[in-house]
């Protein structure tokens, strides 16, 4: 098996494999820094993390030995347990809320996000879908059939995870595009999410609308969010053009910035490291997404194309968001910074994820 890994490894697109462990070594080194500070190492959060990698590698390594079309042919089974581990948070003594959200299986020892994995799933079942349609999107039915793949995406929203159900929408976006999606339609419908906006905004929690109003009114320090924000970007405008070193970031290190090691990891980096430290990030970001993209174009079918446009429509609104939330151009939401966010469901989720694009990298077209 390890034999054809490495054999495949030869024949794929290697950018795909190094970066992400490049990013995710970053950030087990980041949340290291941060946990070494407080006087634990290695930290409960460390030791999750560089097990998630190692799980993560393994995934890819089998992920790659079955191939995409042996999970794409179990469509409607991986769609069913999708839907079902999704509800799964509403089992009573198994669900757990964290930051408002009831996103997250408590098993004892760690806890699951299931949101996570079904993300990578989704573009499984949608790839699927949209393979064995004959043509095009090309008119309002079609896409209405399309979306009604968007269940997950509602029973997200339902458990109040609005940042990743925001993802489910990225997906879908960059997936039905690629299937023939015209121009024209993609710009009424966004028109018209656009004119409904207030009304989702009416439906929203309370701390979602605390978040947003935060983004509208970024000088009143009243709001909850804005704590977040304003300590964030203190973090990211001290750390200079060099950072202040390793471990030696204040904002970090003495417990203003919150959740460091998740959320906001973006800005303990880049106190860290500096200016320079968050552009090789973005651009390790945009080289990975450019080469996933590039991988897209090339695949030998349209499956492949599907896949990996799904995935990069994944890691490109994560990647944007995450950090343009540190830098408070975008309102603070719970998605991670994919690779390098603490979470073993994001990391593990993320790493399969990677190896559904290197197989289809290994079938692509010379």
């Amino acid at each position: 098996m390890m034999n054809n890994f490495y054999r495949s490894l030869t024949q794929c697109n290697r950018f795909i494999l190094i970066i992400p462990i490049i990013l995710s070594i970053a950030g087990i080194l980041t949340i290291a820094g941060i946990s070494c500070n407080a006087g634990t190492f290695p930290s409960r959060e460390v030791i999750i993390q560089s097990a998630a990698l190692l799980a993560g590698i393994i995934m890819i390594t089998l992920i790659m030995k079955l191939g995409c079309r042996y999970f794409t042919d179990l469509e409607w089974f991986i769609y069913i347990i999708s839907v079902f581990f999704l509800l799964s948070v509403y089992i009573p003594g198994a669900g757990t809320t964290f930051y408002g959200s009831r996103a997250w299986l408590d098993i004892g020892f760690i806890t699951i996000q299931p949101s996570e994995f079904v993300k990578t799933s989704f573009v499984i079942v949608m790839a699927s879908y949209l393979t064995r349609r004959s043509g095009s999107l090309q008119n309002i039915s079609e896409v209405l059939k399309a979306a009604l793949y968007g269940v997950p995406f509602i029973l997200i929203v339902a458990k109040e995870d609005l940042g990743s159900g925001c993802v489910f929408c990225a997906i879908w976006l960059f997936m039905v595009f690629c299937r023939g999606l015209e121009l024209e339609m993609l710009a009424k419908s966004v028109l018209v999410l656009a004119a409904a906006s207030p009304l989702f905004y009416y439906f929203l929690a309370g701390y979602q609308k605390d978040r947003i109003d935060a983004y509208f009114n970024p000088d009143d320090l009243d709001l909850p969010g804005n704590y977040q924000v304003w300590n964030a970007k203190a973090a990211v405008g001290s750390g200079g053009l060099w950072g202040k070193g390793y471990m030696n970031g204040t904002q970090a290190q003495l417990g203003f910035l919150p959740v460091p090691e998740s959320d906001f990891v973006f800005a303990a980096t880049v106190e860290d490291f500096g200016f320079l430290g968050g552009a090789a990030i973005i651009l390790l970001f945009t080289i990975l997404i450019i080469q996933i993209l590039k991988t897209a174009k090339y695949a030998s079918d349209i499956e492949g194309t599907l896949i990996c446009a799904g995935f990069a429509g994944m890691f490109t609104f994560q990647a944007f968001e995450n950090i343009a939330m540190n830098m408070g151009i975008m309102p603070v939401t719970g998605i991670t910074l994919p690779f390098m966010s603490y979470g073993g469901s994001s990391m593990l989720s993320s790493m399969m994820s990677i190896g559904f694009i290197l197989d289809v990298s290994c079938r692509q077209k010379l």
